[in-house]
């Protein structure tokens, strides 16, 4: 972005399918409304379409105002398709043949509108429409352990991953669905609002900001996050955003608006580790994304990370990782 007074804009569509489960809408798009009042850079504006305008839920409670699926969509969509309950509040009975007609209408819908380029996130059993329109042929993903089989009949070619929060794969994103969509969610908007501002998300919903994907480990910047202590949160926050400064128990207690004895004495309580050592765990997190992205060599990768020298950088990595920081760029280059 150029311009800071105009944000960058993400046109979000929400496909309402019938017998939307509620949660799989209100919760990723309730990600969203907070990380627009958290940040300025980027914009996210929601849509909901589907095929038909009211839409009953998984509690009983009518979804109205729901836009026509658009003929066409822009660059920079994202689409996000919500899953179904197959037995709704006050609604055990069989699926019926509207209900049919809307699900193919938006796989249909699905097979014209997604081009290269536009990404496609699924929530839950949203999942099996975008697997019926071929969107998951040849891709990594997931969905609702109950739904496991039914994508695997679906998308024959595609990689099913069972036991995950979300998987990625390029364009497509799927999770498991209910709350795991909040996670994914979570996902994006640090991919493109910032690590801070998913975390003060995250803190905003109350909820365990967990990594996913295919690695079952916490990312680091989110490691000691699971606490609802604003002191630390406030410290942690201004860590994250600069882990180059020169941070001290000091600086950090007057920005906390607590005593250095009281801010160790909390830091230690609410995350299991020191201020010191949440400070180096950041930097050796942000020295491992340069060596992933760029050919800085070992100092100025350290320097530029906070470390007063490659020596300082090796001593609090070895401290974290089983390898040294030269084996890890190799083995992240080989990856890549």
């Amino acid at each position: 972005m150029t311009d800071a007074a105009q944000p960058f804009d993400i046109p979000v569509f929400v496909v309402v399918p019938p017998r939307v489960l509620l949660l799989d809408v209100a919760g990723p798009i309730e990600v969203l409304r907070k990380a627009n009042l958290e940040q300025h850079m980027v914009r996210f504006t929601v849509t909901y379409i589907g095929p038909s305008a009211t839409v009953g839920s998984s509690i009983g409670l009518a979804v109205t105002g729901v836009a026509a699926l658009p003929e066409r969509l822009p660059d920079t969509a994202l689409v996000v398709i919500a899953g179904s309950a197959d037995a709704p509040m006050e609604n055990n009975r069989p699926w019926g043949e509207q209900e049919r007609a809307e699900q193919a209408a938006i796989v249909a819908w699905l097979k014209r509108a997604i081009l290269p380029g536009i990404r496609l996130v699924s929530i839950c059993s949203g999942a099996l429409l975008a697997a019926e329109a071929g969107m998951l042929d040849g891709r990594d993903c997931t969905t609702h352990h109950a739904c496991i089989e039914d994508l695997t009949r679906l998308a024959p070619t595609a990689r099913v991953r069972d036991n995950r929060l979300y998987v990625e794969d390029g364009d497509r994103l799927t999770s498991a669905g209910i709350t795991a969509g909040i996670d994914l969610m979570l996902h994006i908007v640090a991919e493109v609002a910032g690590h801070a501002c998913a975390l003060a998300v995250a803190r905003y919903l109350v909820v365990y900001l967990r990594r996913g994907g295919s690695d079952p480990q916490l990312s680091p910047w989110l490691e000691g996050r699971n606490h609802i202590h604003p002191v630390i949160h406030r410290a942690q926050d201004a860590v994250v955003a600069n882990p180059t400064q020169d941070w001290s128990v000091a600086s950090l207690a007057r920005l906390s608006g607590a005593s250095p004895r009281n801010l160790s004495r909390l830091f230690n309580e609410q995350t299991g580790m020191s201020v010191t050592d949440f400070v180096n765990r950041m930097r050796v997190a942000l020295a491992r994304e340069m060596l992933a992205g760029s050919r800085l060599d070992m100092e100025a990768v350290a320097m530029r990370a906070g470390f007063g020298s490659a020596r300082q950088l090796r001593r609090a990595w070895n401290r974290l990782n089983d390898g040294p920081p030269s084996a890890t760029r190799s083995r992240l280059t080989a990856s890549s």
